[in-house]
């Protein structure tokens, strides 16, 4: 597992304060992040791979500092976001997950080979040559996911990436994670999704105010809400 590492963190959008003295070192294997629309959560989770810079302190992915080797950073960490109408580019699947190999060293073959091989994991082989803007929300979330897992990252962040499903997609992409290999962390409200993770936290008002067993921390964050 990678070692994510937040050192005395701060993050402002203007002159709003979102984040605050965050001091974090993430090593599991599943960590959620859960809390109140507007607390700093999507900001932690984005700062992971770069995608957002702190406005003092440091992230570490591995000792690769975010802000200053992003790029390597990147290569590390792939991010999953919320719509994935916001990552789908190519006008078919099988082209929209080989887009995302358009900057490895693999050749033609190999490329073709490994997105048969996403394609088959995800379920998604029969849809291949499928216009990707005719895919159900279900499908287009596991294929936003699947153009990121062709790459080979360490990490996987997803940012509240079932939001837009019904139950059954959900569960879908549920599935999917329990599968993953990858160290994954994954911002959401769906917190029957923690359940088998190693460990929760709780962003409230820009700070980590709980941190520990998914059964613990989300007790405390269901009483924070009522």
């Amino acid at each position: 597992m990678s070692d994510i590492r937040f050192r005395g963190v701060r993050h402002a959008y203007g002159e709003r304060p979102v984040l605050e003295d965050v001091d974090l070192t993430l090593s599991e294997h599943r960590i959620g992040i859960v809390g109140a629309n507007g607390g700093g959560k999507s900001t932690l989770a984005r700062m992971i791979n770069g995608l957002i810079v702190p406005s003092a302190g440091t992230v570490t992915v591995d000792d690769l500092d975010t802000a200053r080797r992003g790029r390597q950073v990147r290569k590390k960490v792939g991010f999953v976001f919320t719509d994935p109408n916001h990552q789908i580019i190519m006008p078919t699947v099988a082209e929209d997950i080989g887009f995302s190999l358009r900057r490895t060293s693999l050749d033609k073959t190999g490329r073709a080979d490994r997105v048969a091989r996403v394609l088959e994991e995800f379920g998604l082989a029969d849809h291949a040559d499928h216009p990707t803007h005719l895919l159900s929300g279900g499908q287009k979330q596991l294929l936003a996911l699947a153009a990121v897992i062709v790459t080979e990252p360490e990490v996987l962040v997803a940012d509240e990436p079932t939001t837009l499903l019904d139950l059954r997609n959900t569960r879908i992409v549920a599935e999917r994670f329990e599968q993953l290999p990858q160290q994954m962390i994954v911002v959401t409200h769906q917190l029957e999704l923690l359940d088998s993770f190693d460990r929760v936290l709780v962003v409230d008002e820009g700070r980590v105010a709980a941190d520990g067993a998914p059964s613990a921390s989300i007790d405390f964050y269901r009483n924070l809400v009522r």
